[in-house]
């Protein structure tokens, strides 16, 4: 199969500008000492072409995915291949890069960020036959976008199979295949009958662009550039048994994927990487709240309030303290998501691990984040009146964008407070998707949870400094409802 959908080189679209002697993307603290100088570069690529990602954004969603020079110009920029290990073409970058560099999509379009975010779908075929991951990775780099989506793998309903030499005949529907109008290949979830037991059982199978169709089903009131439709083959298709691997032999095989290749993202534990993911669709809100403030105060200073007496709506004493309050939260927000993203990748170096019981606590953090941010954003709206809801003002589209981040079942915030609760009342918590698997080595008892813990961060080993300044694995698409 040949992979090339890479447009002629010849530098950026015209309309994206180059910075023009700007000033360098400055922190207001001191950057992370896990913030890599790759990860740097693609943040601050994509700092510099928000004016583009903007001006594109009614287009994207129109489309109902990337416009063309949306997907050129982030995927020039490398934030496609940020979790694909550097063996195969990829930077392998770790908790904070990736946060960094999903905020900064977030601030221009957040379809673009979530895309970024599960295009670490493509991770799930490092864990297949080796022929299988060369087949996905072989065109990595003339293809532009994400390589590989991933759609119902683990839903209550997944795609209908059965044995024959050599592989598996499937069919079905798949739902929620977050980028597959731009990816070559995708992972499905699918049941069979086991020959020889007669068991129901379930796998996870890599099909090729040709063996599915796109359904074109995703109206949603948000993020329709993500092109989260689905997908189907309603007549058998084959998938040979070297792009099948059973979704019970899953955690074994991507625990194994640890320290196999180069790169910090490879150093993450089950549930590093999975607060690590968490992380990211966190930034992503907080991203799409900065964007937001940024055209709020655009926005105020042009524009003249409705019935009181100034030139604009900056100079009223409300609107600054809208700003002001909005200020506050995303700074918080940025103080919790820098803490736990630069913990998650302490601890890979350290090569320590996360307990079971540390999850949760982390997850709530983060989803607690995510809602602050969509109350900013709600705030924003209303301050600014009436011409905020034209289809054209970007604070209405940043309003629909974040609401659906957080109708997504990992994110809804009063289920994740029961699971977290739980705990503090000394109740056997909820196992997590990461927890399911075995406790490290070392392990507390179980029902020392977080409350009987110090949180992640405060407690570094003996002579380690604490760092200044920590999702499911997209490997593992995330199902909205």
């Amino acid at each position: 199969m040949t992979l090339q959908n890479k447009p002629p080189v010849g530098g950026l679209p015209p309309e994206f500008p180059p910075q023009a002697g700007g000033p360098p993307h400055q922190p207001k603290f001191p950057d992370s000492p896990y913030l890599s100088d790759v990860g740097r570069r693609i943040r601050d690529d994509i700092l510099d072409m928000l004016p583009l990602l903007r001006k594109h954004a009614a287009e994207s969603e129109q489309l109902g995915a990337l416009a063309p020079a949306t997907l050129a110009a982030v995927d020039r920029s490398g934030a496609f291949k940020i979790t694909i290990p550097v063996e195969l073409g990829g930077y392998a970058l770790g908790a904070r890069d990736a946060a960094e560099i999903v905020k900064a999509l977030g601030q221009g379009d957040a379809s673009a960020g979530w895309l970024v975010i599960v295009s670490s779908a493509a991770r799930n075929a490092l864990g297949f036959d080796p022929k299988a991951r060369d087949e996905v990775f072989a065109g990595i780099q003339d293809w532009v976008g994400p390589i590989m989506f991933g759609a119902t793998v683990f839903a209550p309903k997944v795609g209908d199979g059965r044995k024959v030499d050599g592989g598996y005949m499937v069919k079905g529907k798949w739902s929620f295949g977050s980028g597959c109008k731009h990816a070559a290949w995708g992972a499905v979830g699918f049941e069979y009958d086991d020959p020889a037991s007669g068991a129901r059982l379930r796998a996870m199978g890599i099909l090729s662009r040709d063996q599915y169709e796109i359904v074109d089903d995703w109206h949603v009131m948000g993020l329709q550039a993500t092109n989260s439709n689905s997908v189907r083959a309603d007549q058998e298709i084959f998938v040979p048994d070297y792009r099948v691997v059973h979704t019970n032999d899953l955690p074994r095989i991507m625990d194994s994927l640890k320290g196999k290749y180069s790169g910090l993202a490879f150093k993450h534990s089950p549930i590093g990487g999975m607060v690590a993911m968490t992380c990211t669709f966190a930034a992503l809100a907080v991203g799409i709240a900065q964007g937001a403030l940024d055209s709020f105060l655009e926005q105020a200073k042009k524009r003249p309030p409705f019935n009181l007496p100034y030139k604009t709506m900056s100079e009223m004493a409300s609107i600054q303290m809208v700003a002001g309050k909005a200020r506050a939260v995303i700074n918080g927000a940025n103080a919790v998501l820098w803490r736990h993203a630069d913990e998650i990748d302490r601890r890979a170096i350290a090569g320590e691990d996360f307990f079971p019981w540390n999850e949760p606590e982390i997850t709530m953090d983060l989803v607690h984040q995510i809602h602050e941010c969509l109350r900013v954003v709600d705030g924003l709206l209303l301050a600014l009146g009436s011409s905020a809801v034209v289809l054209s003002n970007p604070l209405q589209r940043a309003l629909r964008d974040i609401h659906v981040l957080a109708t997504h079942g990992a994110f809804r915030i009063d289920p994740m407070a029961e699971i977290n609760g739980r705990d503090m009342f000394g109740l056997e918590p909820f196992p997590m998707i990461a927890a399911l698997s075995s406790p490290p080595p070392g392990s507390p008892p179980a029902g020392k949870g977080p409350s009987h813990m110090p949180p992640p961060g405060m407690t570094p080993p003996a002579g380690m400094a604490p760092p200044p300044g920590m999702a499911p694995p997209p490997g593992m698409t995330p199902v909205r409802g």
